[in-house]
């Protein structure tokens, strides 16, 4: 079982945020309202974890070891969003998540295939890795700089967690999991690469309730995740090339050969679909 390793791992970097938050370097003058606003879409997102979890327990019935792994993730997630929102409870009130704006990104996901599903929120974790260190810089208020930064590690550590499960996931199901990882990778790199940056957050989920079925399009601002990445933390192609990097580096590792393109990968997942 992994979920040992990962909950004492876990637990030994897990920060506290009444103790590790240096909520007394507040300074009002360095957050602007813009900034501020991001903040409370960034907090409702975060939220959406709980539909997540909820997904992940429906469709991993048979997998215990992963299941319990939830109760770390979900815990972590779930502070993410606490966190966000107790900065905005101390510092900007006005803007602080009601609670049906947090419940409006709780519904339910339609089922999908598990092993994708892992892989695309593999990749969700390393996305997520880079947007909250470009948001690190951008902000210029210290105390959400700091929180920025450590959610950043917090998402680093979870893209790692996932990739044990991938590795496990090779070992026990072989060639099936290195179709569904591969596809998967070759989607959310080439998304990257086209401009338009995939994450479990801003893809469709459930069909009945379409176009209004994904965690961004449930946000009070819809248009936000767009415009917070161009134009607020200008999330350049340069960042952007880090996840790409990133995924492809992984899949690398864990498939025991080198993927520099997208192209690579591609031809690799196509191989796998050829006679032996």
């Amino acid at each position: 079982m992994l979920y040992p390793e990962l909950f004492a791992s876990l637990e030994k970097a897990r920060w506290n945020m009444a103790d590790d938050i240096a909520w007394d370097r507040f300074d009002a003058s360095l957050l602007s309202d813009e900034q501020a606003q991001t903040i409370k879409m960034n907090a409702i997102t975060e939220w959406s974890a709980l539909p997540a979890t909820e997904m992940f327990l429906r469709d991993n019935q048979d997998d215990s070891d992963f299941s319990a792994f939830m109760s770390i993730w979900f815990y972590e997630e779930q502070k993410h969003a606490l966190v966000l929102m107790e900065y905005l409870r101390r510092f900007r009130p006005d803007l602080l998540p009601t609670e049906a704006e947090l419940h409006a990104v709780r519904f339910e996901f339609d089922p999908a295939p598990p092993l994708e599903t892992l892989m695309l929120h593999f990749c969700g974790e390393v996305r997520l890795t880079q947007w909250y260190r470009r948001a690190s810089e951008w902000h210029t208020e210290p105390v959400i700089k700091q929180i920025y930064d450590t959610l950043s590690r917090d998402e680093a550590r979870h893209g790692g967690a996932y990739l044990k499960y991938m590795k496990r996931a090779i070992d026990r199901f072989g060639v099936a999991a290195r179709q569904a990882f591969s596809k998967i990778g070759v989607l959310m790199v080439s998304g990257g690469k086209a401009g338009k940056p995939l994450h479990p957050t801003n893809l469709h989920v459930n069909q009945t309730l379409f176009p209004n079925d994904t965690v961004q399009s449930r946000l009070p601002d819809p248009a936000w995740l767009e415009r917070w990445l161009d134009q607020q933390i200008q999330f350049t192609r340069e960042w952007e090339e880090k996840v790409m990097g990133g995924i492809l580096r992984n899949l690398s590792s864990l498939f025991g050969q080198e993927f520099k393109t997208v192209t690579e990968l591609n031809r690799y997942r196509k191989s796998l679909a050829s006679p032996a």
